[in-house]
């Protein structure tokens, strides 16, 4: 009697989860009644949005830089929504779509419309960017600043009686995009600390990005365990760069290219080659029938695209070091006679490997013996090496200050690495935030703004 009373299965169908028919239907009515009105919203939402996309055309981003006397660039209007002068719109970063303090930036109107809108262009040169020199080459960060079109920022740096590193910021750089140029030269310990100390000062006076550009990375030649308990030094230098707030790394011609993987912030590793192949074809008469050739099995990368890019030929000399700093035996392998020998080298520090190796190309017949160095660190007995041996020129890279070797040693020429079209581009498509390989065709485009940098 109990279970065929209508109430009690009622209430048995509510607690096991199960309604009848008659129940069903009038949730379903309900369920309408409130998703109705959601429906049609959204469809009045959808028919104005799409309403105004075909009356107002999409107007697409654009960097928010806009670089000193590049006329390529042009805003977007209404009535010229492609007037923008360049191959395709590169894309604006998310963290400044609302409205940035420089050239033109994207952003979502408060209506919320699809269409995209446009903040006032303004024509800066290179707007909210600082740059900074440290104490190792002042030289090359004067040149770089003269080139960007820009003024060194003020600092102030000096010691303390206990020889401790003191400096100071001289200017605002809150919302700034800082630069500091050091390089790995002169008194390592104390310019690398003078970094570190930079890099901090700036960040924690709210700068919004921070860029060591080192030349010279020091340490670079401790980037592996060669022997026991033997320290990994590069990765201890990369630990200290990060830790103190640097948000990227520029250096040039690493020693070894492994070291990029020791940080975890963006490094750009730039190339002398572009710099190099063009002093060879301008200095070189008889560059045509020049050899290529590494001092060492590790550079074997490096001369055979140089070669390449030349079409040469290129030869290796394998060398067997006891001690550190001196060569025991080297092996000639490739023919270099009756040919121009130009030795290439990511650096050169007491010169006894390539000043051996130039012993090594005469005796096998070739008729003159080049040196291309990207770091030439020229330290101990260097510069009187280079005196006696059989170069006809020594050629290094301005990453290291040569001023005062060059006087005691004429066969040293150097190649300005701020004058190198690339070294410009990139720093501009690191400032613009984009990138040089995915836009080439943009980079390429602005060929001309080089002359502005």
């Amino acid at each position: 009697m109990t279970r065929n009373n209508p109430t009690n299965r009622a209430s048995l169908s509510r607690r096991s989860g199960f309604c009848s028919s008659n129940q069903s239907c009038a949730s379903g009515r309900k369920a309408d009644v409130l998703l109705k009105p959601l429906i049609r919203c959204n469809l009045i939402t959808f028919t104005r949005d799409l309403q105004l996309l075909q009356q107002k055309p999409f107007l697409p981003p654009v960097p928010r830089r806009q670089l000193a006397g590049s006329a390529d660039f042009s805003a977007p209007s209404e009535t010229n929504p492609g007037s923008l002068g360049r191959p395709s719109p590169l894309p604006v970063p998310s963290r400044l779509r609302a409205g940035g303090r420089s050239g033109a930036a994207a952003y979502l109107p408060p209506s919320g419309a699809t269409a995209l809108s446009l903040a006032p262009h303004r024509p800066l040169a290179m707007p909210n960017i600082v740059l900074f020199s440290g104490s190792s080459h002042h030289d090359l960060s004067q040149r770089v600043a003269d080139r960007l079109g820009l003024e060194l920022g003020k600092v102030v740096t000096k010691k303390f009686s206990n020889q401790e590193t003191s400096v100071e910021i001289g200017e605002s750089v809150r919302g700034e995009d800082v630069y500091i140029i050091q390089s790995g030269c002169g008194e390592i310990n104390d310019n690398l600390m003078e970094l570190l100390i930079m890099i901090n000062a700036c960040k924690i006076a709210s700068s919004s990005r921070v860029t060591a550009v080192i030349p010279c990375f020091p340490y670079a030649r401790q980037d592996k365990k060669d022997k026991s308990r033997a320290p990994i030094s590069a990765k201890l230098v990369a630990n200290m760069l990060s830790v103190a707030g640097a948000d990227h790394i520029i250096t040039m011609d690493l020693h070894a290219s492994q070291i990029q993987g020791f940080f975890d912030i963006p490094v750009d590793n730039l190339y002398a080659e572009p710099a190099v192949l063009q002093w060879i074809k301008e200095n070189i008469l008889e560059w045509k029938n020049c050899i290529i050739v590494s001092p060492d099995a590790g550079g074997a990368k490096r001369v055979t695209s140089i070669a390449d890019r030349l079409n040469v030929e290129f030869a290796l000399i394998h060398k067997e070091r006891k001690k550190a700093n001196e060569v025991d035996r080297m092996v000639l392998v490739g023919d270099v006679k009756d040919r121009v020998a130009i030795l290439v080298d990511d650096m050169a520090d007491t010169c006894g490997t390539i000043c051996h190796a130039a012993d090594k190309l005469v005796s096998a017949g070739a008729t003159k013996v080049y040196a291309i160095l990207t770091h030439g660190i020229f330290s101990g007995p260097a510069i009187s090496r280079i005196n006696n041996a059989a170069f006809e020129a020594v050629v290094v890279t301005n990453t290291i200050p040569q001023e005062e070797k060059m006087k005691h040693c004429p066969k040293i020429q150097f190649i300005d690495i701020s004058m190198s079209p690339c070294n410009c581009r990139n720093l501009r498509c690191t400032f613009a935030e984009f990138s040089p390989m995915t836009n080439l065709s943009a980079v390429e485009a602005h060929k001309n703004d080089d002359s502005n940098l």
